[in-house]
This record gives structure tokens, C-alpha cells and sequence, in this order.
């Protein structure tokens, strides 16, 4: 794989090639999580996000490498409780073979273009308290832990 990673935004051809990904979306899911279940919701979340075209608050990119999808990121626009305009961060997903590559990188820093230039004060998002992976890269890129869910089994 070339080490040249181009960031774009998404098309609806890319969405075949994106959902390719939702496995990815399940690493660091709570253990005592349905893991079907939670496979279900990550190929949701990515079609979800795929209905971002033509919408000025919502926003997607994918990261390509010789002209093979490699990453997707989808966001958008809401007002925090408090007040602040935010984007939420609400998929972030890199193929495994390209991951250490940079690319999560560069389409977070696509992300964050898009929500300065929309006004938005913070990024913010959501990942696995188990994923130490994902919380050591968005702590690497700056990002602060701001809330903590907490579950109990019934």
C-alpha cells in the first residue's frame, strides 16, 4: 500500500466500500454487549452518516489510497446544552491494513476544518471506554474524556 492518503468527501459510490468497515466500529464494545447487536448498529451508524450528502450540517470524508477506500469520517453540527455550537465526531473508521498510517489523522484534521470554518467551537464524540486504542489516539490528537456513562447489569 502507497503511503499517499487523500482526503475527499464522500460520494454515494464510496458507501459500498465505506460499510466494508463497520467491523472495525465493534472493537472495544462492552463485553457484556450483544455482539451481533452491536455489529447491526455499526453498519447503521455508517449508513446513517452516508446520508450526509447535500446537507450543510452534516459532512463526510473518506481517506483513499490508490483509489482503494481506506477511512471514513462523518459529523455534524449541533448546540451543546450549555450553549456552544459542536461537532460531533460520530464515525471514525480506518480499514486495518492502513491503520498507523496517518489516516485517522488526517481525516480528523478534515473534521475539524470543516467545524471551524462552521463556527463550531469543540469537536466532541463518543468511543468504547474499552477501546484504549481509540481514546490513546484521540488523547494523542488533544481530545479530553468530558462525561462518563455508566451501566449495570439488571
Amino acid at each position: 500500500m502507497a503511503d499517499v492518503v487523500g482526503i475527499r468527501p464522500f460520494t454515494d459510490d464510496d458507501r459500498a466500500d465505506v460499510l466494508l468497515l463497520a467491523d472495525r466500529l465493534c472493537e472495544g464494545a462492552a463485553p457484556w454487549r450483544p455482539a451481533q447487536g452491536f455489529a447491526t448498529a455499526a453498519r447503521e451508524w455508517l449508513e446513517d452518516a452516508a446520508q450526509a450528502l447535500g446537507n450543510d450540517a452534516r459532512q463526510a470524508w473518506v481517506a483513499v489510497v490508490d483509489e482503494h477506500v481506506v477511512g471514513f469520517a462523518a459529523a455534524h453540527l449541533q448546540r451543546h446544552f450549555s450553549g456552544p455550537l459542536d461537532a460531533y465526531l460520530g464515525e471514525l473508521v480506518v480499514d486495518g491494513q492502513a491503520e498507523g498510517r496517518g489516516v485517522g489523522r488526517r481525516l480528523v484534521a478534515a473534521v475539524e476544518a470543516w467545524a471551524r470554518a462552521a463556527g463550531a467551537q469543540f469537536v466532541t464524540l463518543e468511543t468504547g471506554a474499552a477501546n484504549a486504542r481509540a481514546r490513546g489516539f484521540y488523547r494523542a490528537l488533544g481530545y479530553a474524556e468530558e462525561q462518563v456513562q455508566l451501566t449495570r447489569r439488571l
